[in-house]
């Protein structure tokens, strides 16, 4: 019989065999197209520094998102999408953290604590609001996995409406993705 104790470490590990598999997926899709994303100074499964944290609720961070850049854009590529997921939150359900849309094909990255290229379009994260919002893993919770993806779209930056939760982007994004690629990043305090 599972005491909670046990059930609360099966999640765990189903967690971060699902993380590891995105992982595994990303570096095929990557070396089959070469599309890539890093985050500069952080290998992928790198720790994140406290300043990237959110900086409400004691979570104790600045809430600067982490600098991007990714190379290899596919043809075609009118628009990149970003979002950073944490499948590890709500204790596996998942959290949003940032989603971006719309941005320009000419870019290659994004800096760190960067605001929304002029154009983009932020969507809605965790709080319900707008723009990048900081890990806040539980103290003493083993560090949390945040996943980014890039999404190389065949859509203008201007084709979809403001506001889109993580899911509705990915709704709106069916049949217009030439290429993703992501890396993950980790968390804990």
């Amino acid at each position: 019989m599972l005491r909670l104790n046990d059930a609360s470490h099966l999640r765990r590990l189903l967690t971060a065999g699902m993380c590891a598999t995105l992982v595994l997926v990303a570096a095929n899709v990557r070396a089959a197209d070469g599309f890539a994303v890093s985050s500069p100074g952080l290998a992928d499964g790198g720790t994140l520094d406290s300043s990237h944290a959110a900086s409400a609720n004691n979570c104790g961070g600045g809430n600067v998102s982490p600098a991007l850049q990714w190379r290899n854009a596919p043809a075609g590529t009118k628009s990149y999408a970003v979002t950073l997921f944490d499948p590890d939150g709500a204790k596996g359900l998942g959290i949003v953290h940032w989603v971006l849309y719309g941005l320009a094909p000419s870019l290659t990255g994004l800096g760190s604590g960067a605001t929304p290229p002029a154009g983009s379009v932020a969507g809605t994260n965790r709080t319900g609001g707008p723009g990048y919002y900081g890990p806040c893993p539980p103290v003493g919770d083993v560090p949390h996995h945040y996943v980014v993806q890039i999404y190389a779209l065949d859509l203008p930056p201007d084709a979809l409406p403001a506001g889109l939760t993580r899911d509705a982007l990915q709704a709106a994004m069916k049949d217009h993705v030439l290429a993703a690629t992501s890396t993950v990043l980790r968390y804990g305090r």
